[in-house]
């Protein structure tokens, strides 16, 4: 059993992120330019999509 869950979800965000640096370094840097350029306001709903996402999906597992 998972004695520290937090510690399990970090290092998993970290497995998930480095994912796409490995597999694909210039497509990766292709769309960190893009989203550099993309408005502030379009980036926080984008994050606030994915946190609501994170979230039902979390409620999801653990029923």
């Amino acid at each position: 059993m998972i004695e520290h869950p937090i510690i399990a979800a970090i290092a998993l965000v970290m497995i998930f992120e480095g994912i796409m640096p490995f597999i694909a370094p210039k497509a990766w840097k292709n769309t960190l330019l893009q989203l550099a350029q993309m408005q502030d306001q379009h980036l926080r709903i984008f994050g606030a999509i994915m946190m609501v996402a994170g979230a039902l999906t979390f409620k999801y597992i653990q029923s």
